[in-house]
């Protein structure tokens, strides 16, 4: 099979609410991950939004459209042998079966956030903003979540720990050093 890598880096998918913490503790996972392999990348879904123009809104159909698109960019960007952390919220059981059956290294991490805590939170804005009639389409409030089922670990993040402290899970977890 001439031209064919056959080393394919991984997937840490982490997925969670607005607020649940996926980029910070992305980040800490990424920044991890390089001190072993150059071929780290971190995407970030707010990011891979402005990356790809801005084009798509905030609907149900909207969001299954750019979740997609961060599947698709994972796959080619693992298929070449690079490791990737994408935050994203992937509010859709399609796209991460999809995940599962097209990514060979798909690590799916969810962290988990009771919907009350993120509403104290409240880091963007966005729960008090659904609240009052200022916008609409947010996940977990007036868009709702397919919880993740078959995540391959879970991450209680109830505020009951520091950031520091969930990632030394999600190190244990990984079998990382």
């Amino acid at each position: 099979m001439r031209g064919t890598c056959k080393l394919k880096g991984t997937v840490y998918w982490i997925t969670g609410l607005s607020g649940a913490g996926k980029t910070t503790i992305g980040k800490l996972l990424y920044r991890r991950l390089k001190q072993e392999k150059e071929n780290v990348l971190f995407l970030d879904g707010d990011i891979l939004r402005e990356v790809y123009g801005n084009d798509l809104g905030y609907s149900k159909e909207e969001r299954l459209k750019g979740a997609m698109r961060n599947s698709r960019m994972c796959q080619m960007i693992s298929n070449q042998n690079v490791d990737v952390v994408c935050c994203t919220i992937s509010m859709f059981d399609k796209v991460r079966q999809w995940n599962r059956k097209n990514i060979e290294n798909y690590q799916e991490i969810f962290l988990d956030v009771p919907l009350e805590i993120l509403k104290q939170r409240d880091q963007k804005g966005l729960y008090t903003d659904v609240q009052l009639g200022y916008t609409k389409n947010i996940v977990g409030m007036d868009l709702k979540l397919e919880i993740p089922q078959s995540s391959d670990i879970i991450l209680i993040n109830d505020g009951n720990r520091n950031e520091q402290q969930i990632f030394e899970e999600l190190k244990q977890k990984l079998n990382l050093k």
